[in-house]
């Protein structure tokens, strides 16, 4: 099965247009101002604007106002929503787009738990943990804490980069890859050799076996 690839924390068309030509399927937009990759929804959409067709653009945000989402669906044309606060399934739900939760990987961590509480998004982000940091920490989890069964339904993040991608994929088969710092020059600016590397690796991985 293919390995979709979201590369996250976009804030120059240059970055989008490299990440699209070496064939990712998703581009991250980070409407959190904490963060280092924050973009405004006009600069976002000033990007997607540029975009060919297929590609999808998703809104990241932290307990954010309802109104900023909606400016960010209408203004930029945000495709999927991508919850990283404490919000509540009904509220990821009330933004007339599909969305996924992200979990952080806590030591207590009920994924099975999460998965029923989120079940209505398209899916569940999984992360790794660090305390006051909501994503983006450039640190990996126990990947063998994902249960098999779940794996479809799962977008792997978390400390993910050419170094390591290939053998994340093969221990949990998620159905998609998603990636931020481990293709960065610098904070918030892309790499585009460590884009295509980073996707040759996903692709190299899909062709050998599980990881048993």
């Amino acid at each position: 099965m293919k390995t979709r690839v979201k590369i996250c924390g976009i804030t120059r068309l240059q970055d989008a247009a490299a990440a699209v030509e070496y064939g990712t399927d998703a581009l991250g937009f980070v409407f959190y101002e904490p963060s280092p990759r924050h973009v405004s929804i006009e600069q976002a959409a000033a990007i997607c604007r540029q975009l060919p067709p297929f590609v999808t653009t998703v809104g990241l945000f932290v307990n954010a106002r309802a109104d900023l989402i909606a400016r960010a669906v209408s203004q930029a044309g945000i495709d999927l929503l991508q919850f990283h606060g404490d919000e509540s399934a009904e509220f990821c739900a009330s933004h007339d787009r599909p969305w996924i939760r992200a979990v952080r990987m806590k030591p207590e961590t009920d994924l099975v738990a999460a998965q029923s509480e989120f079940g209505a998004g398209r899916g569940l982000l999984l992360d790794a943990y660090r305390p006051g940091v909501p994503g983006g920490t450039g640190e990996t989890f126990d990947w063998q804490r994902i249960p098999p069964d779940m794996a479809s339904r799962v977008v792997l993040a978390g400390g993910l980069e050419p170094g390591n991608v290939a053998q994340a994929i093969g221990v949990v088969r998620p159905y998609a890859v998603d990636v931020s710092g481990g293709v960065e020059a610098a904070r918030g600016i892309k790499d585009p050799q460590k884009i295509k590397l980073f996707i040759d690796e996903v692709r190299r991985a899909e062709k050998c076996d599980p990881v048993e």
